[in-house]
């Protein structure tokens, strides 16, 4: 995405779409190569771990942005399916370039306090679907979850990211 700004009055579902189709994504796509697509995006890697700390209730996923490597933590769940929506989010979150927009750094030393200043320099919980920044990283997640789930080559291979 080459334009990170969006129009006055622009909704969260067409600000998805048109994030999504600037990726110009291939036809093929599973979730391995969504997050390399994105890791191009962001230039830099992208780690996916599950965490037991993240109860799936009020925070199911977390975005941690390093200038090093990208960090997704998403609760543990039964579903490959369920655990995929949390990752495809958060990947939202990166494409849409949520960590752009002033996060405070009280925000950040509160829930990582053992980490050094400076470190994680942007964090974006998914813990509430009122705003609009949590309705265009869902619209933006639930477009690639249509787009893995319509690729008739490899419709179930998310599951190799959760190994």
């Amino acid at each position: 995405m080459d334009n990170h700004t969006y129009p006055l009055g622009q909704s969260p579902a067409d600000r998805a779409e048109s994030a999504f189709v600037s990726l110009a994504l291939p036809t093929h796509l599973n979730l391995e190569r969504l997050v390399k697509v994105v890791e191009d995006v962001r230039h830099r890697p992208i780690q996916i771990e599950a965490i037991g700390a993240l109860n799936g209730g009020s925070v199911c996923g977390l975005w941690l942005s390093t200038d090093a490597v990208e960090i997704i933590l998403h609760a543990i769940s039964p579903s490959g399916l369920h655990r995929q929506q949390f990752v495809l989010h958060e990947l939202g979150h990166m494409v849409l370039r949520h960590d752009e927009l002033v996060v405070p750094a009280d925000y950040i030393e509160v829930l990582f306090p053992n980490l050094p200043a400076g470190l994680v320099s942007r964090v974006l919980a998914r813990s509430s679907f009122t705003d609009d920044l949590e309705a265009a990283a869902e619209s933006l997640a639930d477009l690639f979850a249509a787009a893995i789930r319509n690729s008739a080559r490899e419709p179930r291979s998310f599951e190799r990211v959760f190994e």
